[in-house]
């Protein structure tokens, strides 16, 4: 349960994320095992199914890049950065271990800096494929297989199928309460705001998931007392890129006039929206959700059909959220040297605007250096909006 007097829902999430990571410590000292972990494509079910509480790293936008830049180059991709940075300055010295999956360069090509460097008492990568057909789902539950028993070997145990269904089924209850949650940002207003629901989903990833259940839980009660009685707003909008987790960007374009409705971001609707599977082998379901079922540029997909289908089939989701929410305009936030979404820009973007719907494209630093740059163009950007 929610640790006692952290408040039960958003004083909670609040404390959860200013003070990210205090709950991991906290549990460590009473004898808990924390594994740390990069990127939404980590099976967390298999670390938690180990006895293993997953946390996520993530950086610190406040904090300068002094200390990677020492063991890291510096085109390296500024959030993997500064999450080295800051674990180079002891922000997670309380870690047991890393576990890094293949999923871009500067995630995967810098897990022997990690591992080096850092001396955890046990790393392992887990080498996932980038296609989606057959032999390389078949080669991604081997190498699942293989993360299973080195991870058993270090926790002095064997991961049991039993361990890794009850783990799956604890993970879905909270995935599916985290779609409850985003449930309340289609009223108009919403009954919450999007830099609320980005604290509290980076809180909810630094703690273990029955209690991340909880607190959201707690939140959506919380929430649902309120009623209409937020001020409206003329612009709903959608934030689409990699890993957001501070809320300062979201609170920027919700302080400049537009709601944040929905996105598809990491901790977000990309990393919650879609389940494991129940299957014979848990792995099997495991294997199919993290390579098939979670929609990130880092995974190719072979074209069928013409190109507008394709673009259905690699951006529908962004699609069906832009209904649902009933968005007005997208704004794609993408890090400086991501050249996985880099990449996808024009194609997101065709995909996007052929539905009537303006977008904003914005490169940036993981820093809040560039707020005031950002400001100009984000309210510039609303200004469009209001005179359609």
């Amino acid at each position: 349960m929610v640790e006692k007097g952290a408040g039960k829902g958003l004083a909670a999430a609040e404390r959860y994320y200013q003070d990210y990571g205090c709950r991991a410590g906290e549990l460590k000292r009473q004898g808990k095992r924390i594994m740390g972990y990069l990127c939404a494509f980590t099976p967390v079910e298999i670390i938690a199914a180990a006895g293993f509480m997953p946390l996520r790293i993530k950086g610190d936008v406040n904090e300068p890049i002094t200390k990677a830049d020492a063991e890291m180059e510096t085109i390296v991709c500024p959030l993997v950065r500064s999450c080295f940075d800051v674990s180079l300055k002891g922000k997670y010295e309380f870690l047991d271990g890393i576990v890094i999956p293949h999923a871009c360069d500067s995630i995967t090509r810098t897990y022997d800096i990690w591992k080096y460097t850092l001396n955890f008492p046990y790393s392992h990568l887990i080498n996932m494929p980038h296609a989606t057909d057959k032999p390389s789902l078949d080669f991604y539950k081997a190498e699942l297989n293989t993360f299973r028993r080195s991870l058993g070997r270090f926790a002095g145990r064997e991961i049991s199928d039993q361990s890794l269904t009850q783990a799956i089924r604890l993970h879905n209850q909270n995935r599916a309460k985290v779609r409850e949650l985003y449930e309340l940002r289609k009223m108009n207003p919403p009954l919450i705001s999007g830099a609320e629901v980005t604290r509290l989903l980076v809180a909810a990833v630094s703690i273990p998931v029955t209690e991340a259940t909880e607190l959201i839980n707690n939140v959506v009660e919380e929430v649902k007392q309120r009623g209409k009685v937020r001020a409206a707003k003329p612009a709903r909008l959608m934030v689409v890129g990699g890993q957001v987790d501070n809320i300062d960007f979201i609170e920027l374009i919700e302080d400049s006039g537009a709601w944040v409705v929905a996105d598809d971001l990491c901790p977000g609707a990309r990393e919650f929206f879609s389940d494991v599977a129940d299957t014979p082998d848990p792995v099997d379901g495991i294997a199919e959700r993290y390579l098939r079922k979670i929609c990130c540029s880092r995974t190719f997909r072979e074209r069928r059909g013409s190109y507008h289908e394709y673009l259905e089939q690699r951006f529908g989701h962004i699609g069906r959220s832009i209904r649902d929410f009933k968005v007005d305009g997208v704004v794609l936030y993408i890090y400086k040297y991501c050249d996985p979404y880099g990449f996808d820009v024009p194609a997101m973007k065709s995909y996007i605007e052929s539905k009537g719907i303006p977008v904003l494209y914005l490169e940036d630093e993981y820093s809040m250096s560039t707020i005031g740059r950002l400001r100009t163009r984000i309210q510039a950007f609303l200004e469009l909006l209001g005179s359609k």
